[in-house]
């Protein structure tokens, strides 16, 4: 009975850390110290005699972000960098201009789900479920509508209105990270194989090549 029991917590113990996601902070705040050398799972805390309003405030949010790009958008982030007060918070923002057509493409965020408020404009979202379905769940979302991207599941938008437009986000990380599948593919450092990328996409080398070049 008491091995049952023991069992039984340690599942109950295991499902509630693979469900965390940042861990919850143990004191009121922890103000990043910028300039630390010690390196843990966050940001080391500063003094809290030292701590100031600033600390936990960022100002430009208002401003458009430039666009002028490959890809037509542009992200403005609003993470413990801009805020240092996000610090163990397990909480992020950020605002997203779009070009006319513009896109922010493909990519994931590992640490954090998405949740996306369309401000201006008309948005097509979408994310793919995880293998073996990779069942594409998408929508057209107007001003005021608002979307969620599961941690983990590559997701992208495109600005399909006639005009610019302009989402903000929250994630559920101070630091949610983000991989950009193509940037990541095809533009790592070192290079994956040519070979490797021809089989993967069913593609010439010489494909890879082509595209290997734009990044």
């Amino acid at each position: 009975m008491v091995k049952m029991i023991v069992l039984v917590g340690l599942l109950a113990l295991s499902f509630c850390v693979a469900m965390a996601a940042d861990h919850s902070p143990l004191q009121d705040f922890c103000v990043a110290q910028s300039n630390s050398q010690v390196l843990l799972n966050g940001l080391a805390c500063k003094n809290p005699s030292m701590v100031q309003a600033s600390d936990f405030s960022f100002s430009g949010l208002h401003l458009s972000g430039n666009t002028s790009n490959a890809v037509g958008s542009r992200v403005t982030p609003v993470a413990t960098t801009q805020i240092p007060g996000l610090n163990t918070l397990g909480i992020s923002l950020v605002r997203i201009d779009y070009a006319p057509w513009g896109i922010n493409p493909p990519h994931t965020h590992p640490r954090a789900t998405e949740i996306l408020t369309v401000i201006e404009g008309s948005l097509e979202v979408g994310f793919v479920t995880s293998n073996p379905d990779n069942r594409l769940i998408s929508k057209i979302l107007h001003k005021g509508d608002v979307f969620v991207f599961p941690i983990g599941l590559i997701h992208y938008q495109r600005n399909v209105g006639k005009g610019n437009a302009m989402a903000v986000a929250g994630l559920s990380s101070q630091n949610p990270g983000v991989i950009t599948i193509a940037n990541a593919v095809f533009g790592s450092e070192a290079a994956i194989s040519s070979d490797i990328l021809a089989k993967a996409f069913q593609v010439d080398r010489r494909v890879v090549s082509s595209i290997r070049s734009k990044f």
